[in-house]
């Protein structure tokens, strides 16, 4: 199998990145504001962040909101795409917890 056949390369390609499970695990919970998200992750740089965000709306993952007043506003969130991930999330966190459980020990 090559690498664009394999659905682990493929979901990797795009979940994949440092903060880009962090984001999509906010945005499971409603619409955030980029400078919200930032609060929500302040180990990522602003630079980061913006590429993190701007790669999830390329892949189709989350949707870029802008609202035409002063100031303006501008709110993501997950596309009907992005909601599929729900499942995936989900099972990463399991793993964590079980994870961080056992580190406990």
């Amino acid at each position: 199998m090559n690498y664009e056949q394999c659905p682990i390369m493929q979901t990797l390609e795009v979940i994949g990145g440092k903060w880009k499970p962090i984001v999509l695990h906010y945005l499971e919970e409603g619409p955030r504001r980029s400078g919200e998200l930032g609060r929500l992750i302040p180990q990522a740089s602003g630079k980061m962040l913006t590429q993190q965000l701007r790669e999830l709306e390329r892949d189709g993952v989350i949707e870029r909101k802008v609202y035409q007043q002063v100031p303006p506003k501008v709110e993501y969130l997950l596309t009907p795409l992005g909601e599929s991930l729900r499942p995936v999330m989900a099972a990463m966190c399991a793993w964590g917890d079980r994870r961080l459980e056992d580190a406990r020990r």
